[in-house]
């Protein structure tokens, strides 16, 4: 980790930026009166496209099945919250 003055960054970029390129690991952080204010640093690479439903898929591949047949859990919600009978008086 490289720590620059911004007056040095700006006179110091271009080879900066061929540091950041060629060690992808490598961070430059830039200071203003002695605190850090920026960080150059590479670029992290974009993963493909449909990567993230791929893994997805993967991920619910891996859950255990349904057991036992569907329940309508929803459609019983006014008789839990207000009881058997709410419109009777």
């Amino acid at each position: 980790m490289t720590r620059v003055s911004i007056s040095e960054a700006r006179r110091r970029l271009p080879a900066l930026v061929r540091q950041v390129k060629n060690d992808p690991g490598s961070v430059v952080q830039i200071a203003v009166r002695d605190e850090v204010v920026a960080e150059l640093r590479a670029a992290l690479p974009e993963p493909e496209p449909g990567a993230a439903a791929r893994a997805l898929l993967e991920v619910m591949r891996k859950l255990p099945k349904a057991r036992g047949p569907r329940r309508n859990i929803s459609g019983r919600v006014d008789e839990y919250l207000y009881g058997r009978y709410r419109d009777e008086p």
